[in-house]
């Protein structure tokens, strides 16, 4: 591969990036119906023929923007997940795991928000970027119950593997209620402090199940 050619690619890399940007900003201020090709071209300075190049449609381009702000946001939340303290008891490592989903959550994550938008107007045009945010919430779930299952104890491995899920479920439900009322109201609700609750609230169910 030579120079030119690494220059290209380069500068194509480039200009998707700002394509997803400008995409990331309209969305926001205009909401998913408000956000247009044109827009995009005008915010992000470079021509519809550059944004067709690199997506197929709107619903090409959202899919991309979903999936870009849900990796950077799953790797910060690994990263935060690789340093958590040892020998906490289980009520401390619930509060310390949420309290770092609450801190990733406050970045705005545009998977998110995107894709709740996708989901309550189960638009048929936007089949991709839709199907895109459920098979994340799939992962979200696998991540979760992955985490919750080998903390419970005493059971057998079909009631664990239950009560792992039910847990899941429940706390990915929740989250998704507290970032609704986050966006309702980002300057007054306390999100680091309604998430520990939550962690406290599954620290309850948890012996509730196990019992």
């Amino acid at each position: 591969m030579g120079p030119k050619t690494e220059r290209r690619q380069q500068h194509g890399e480039q200009s998707r990036q700002r394509i997803l940007d400008a995409t990331v900003e309209i969305a926001a201020e205009r909401g998913y119906e408000g956000t247009s090709i044109a827009l995009v071209s005008e915010r992000s300075g470079l021509p519809r023929s550059s944004i067709y190049w690199h997506f197929r449609d709107k619903d090409d381009l959202l899919a991309a923007v979903i999936e870009r702000s849900y990796h950077l946001w799953r790797e910060r939340l690994l990263k935060a997940a690789s340093t958590r303290t040892p020998g906490l008891d289980r009520a401390a490592r619930l509060r310390e795991a949420f309290a770092a989903v609450a801190s990733s959550l406050l970045d705005q994550p545009e998977f998110l928000r995107l894709g709740m938008m996708l989901t309550l107007e189960h638009r048929p045009v936007e089949a991709k970027a839709r199907q895109l945010f459920v098979d994340i919430r799939a992962e979200v779930l696998d991540f979760a119950l992955n985490e919750f299952q080998p903390m419970i104890t005493g059971t057998s491995d079909a009631e664990r593997q239950a009560g792992a899920r039910r847990l899941a479920a429940f706390t990915l439900a929740a989250s998704d209620g507290l970032f609704m009322a986050y966006q309702l109201a980002p300057d007054t609700f306390d999100l680091h402090g309604q998430f520990d609750m939550l962690a406290l609230t599954i620290d309850a169910a948890w012996d509730r199940l196990t019992a």
